[in-house]
């Protein structure tokens, strides 16, 4: 019998969006689960946390553009857009409300299924999976662990985090070092990295996963994101090491890589992310800087579009929509090679190695219509082509609000309101306070 998403995330309690084969809808299956999984049962399990995943990736998005100010989010229906994330006035973001609750709970009840099938997998017998087989389930659940948390950490930064722990067992304390959660972050993915080397991975993958769905892929996938969180933490020939073991290629196409997919079909999830050009009530347009500040010539503009008249919200006015997502069907990037090379850049240029460099960023330049970087060559000037070629290659992925904290630039993006601010980090949600 096959169940719609809502069924299925009764069933485990969660979010994770999953539609397939289970026993019963009533709680105690997910001990059955546990106890004597089945290959359906795991295949569930697997499956449901990709499709997991993609739940409230729209507010993880939104927030960091507009507290990075990349976009404005323009709603009828919802002012805090453009109020609380833009600090306007006497707003603060707040701890308890849907663009910190909605993607921190989301992430967590991730990696809370991921959990569950670790635990699974601990019981299931030889005639089920193999040892590869188990391998397998567990190298990918725990890579989706640390992806998780990356994601959760990079939104509260000093706020904090708590380290996931196994299902059942008790959960630690809000760790507020980002360092320390970004190394345990690390720890699950080399701890998935061991299990997917020798793996056998049966379970099935959407189509965001083509090329990556099997051992080899999977462990690519896991590598770029541990290159990643090694730039975050400065750890460069970490972070060198780790693209060899990914995906990486200086000349390969810049879209190969890893993605949440989504689909209008029945029972599937479409992307909210997606607001056709030229809408009103709900926009979402590039701030004025991004073409303000961009390259002449630079065909990364085109990832936005002239609308036919500005929008306006609470003084904050654009003229351009965001069609980084042209339809409810487009893909959402997780990683992909455009930020591999960009990230050998960055660990290049930081371990003077200027020459390996400025030919990973002249691969970006060419790729965007511009000339070859004719600038100083010095660490200065070439980490300022860096976050340059990041703000647009990367736009609206996640990143520029995390680079420019980590270079200590917040001071330096626009604000466009007398008594708007420029958040460092979210609160801890309120939930996690109360514990």
């Amino acid at each position: 019998m096959k169940h719609n998403i809502i069924a299925f995330c009764l069933l485990i309690l969660l979010n994770a969006c999953q539609k397939g084969e289970i026993n019963s809808l009533n709680t105690p299956v997910v001990g059955g689960v546990t106890g004597n999984p089945t290959r359906s049962d795991l295949f569930n399990l697997a499956t449901g946390a990709e499709s997991g995943m993609r739940t409230s990736i729209n507010f993880y998005l939104d927030a960091e553009g507009i507290i990075g100010r990349e976009v404005y989010r323009f709603s009828s229906s919802e002012p805090r857009y453009t109020t609380d994330m833009l600090g306007g006035g006497t707003k603060v973001l707040d701890n308890n409300t849907f663009y910190l609750t909605n993607p921190w709970a989301s992430r967590y009840q991730v990696m809370r299924q991921c959990f569950i099938l670790l635990e699974a997998i601990s019981h299931t017998s030889g005639s089920v999976a193999s040892d590869a087989q188990k391998k397998g389930f567990s190298g990918y659940a725990k890579t989706l662990i640390g992806y998780q948390l990356l994601l959760n950490i990079n939104m509260t930064d000093s706020s904090g985090a708590r380290i996931p722990v196994a299902n059942g067992a008790a959960q630690g304390p809000v760790i507020t070092d980002p360092g320390i959660v970004l190394d345990s972050v690390l720890k699950f993915l080399d701890d998935g990295k061991a299990d997917l080397t020798g793996a056998d991975i049966i379970f099935p993958l959407s189509g965001g996963f083509a090329g990556f769905s099997d051992a080899a892929g999977l462990l690519k996938f896991n590598r770029a994101l541990a290159a990643r969180v090694h730039l975050y933490r400065k750890q460069w020939a970490e972070a060198l090491t780790a693209l060899n073991e990914s995906f990486f290629d200086l000349n390969g196409d810049l879209t190969t890589g890893v993605w949440h997919f989504f689909s209008t079909n029945g029972g599937d999830v479409s992307n909210t992310l997606y607001i056709a050009p030229n809408s009103n009530g709900e926009v979402r347009i590039a701030h004025p800087s991004y073409a303000n500040d961009i390259v002449p010539g630079d065909d990364r503009i085109n990832k936005t579009q002239v609308r036919n008249s500005s929008a306006s919200q609470n003084g904050l006015t654009g003229n351009r929509d965001v069609i980084v997502w042209n339809s409810l069907n487009a893909p959402v990037s997780i990683i992909r090679n455009e930020e591999l090379i960009l990230i050998y850049a960055e660990a290049n240029i930081q371990t003077n190695n200027f020459p390996d460099a400025i030919v990973a960023l002249n691969r970006i330049r060419t790729a965007h219509n511009l000339t070859a970087y004719a600038g100083a060559l010095t660490s200065a000037a070439l980490t300022t082509e860096l976050l340059y070629n990041r703000r647009y290659s990367l736009f609206m992925e996640g990143h520029r609000w995390i680079d420019m904290r980590r270079y200590g630039l917040l001071h330096t993006l626009p604000v466009d309101r007398a008594d708007d601010d420029v958040w460092s980090h979210f609160p801890l949600p309120q939930s996690e306070s109360n514990q």
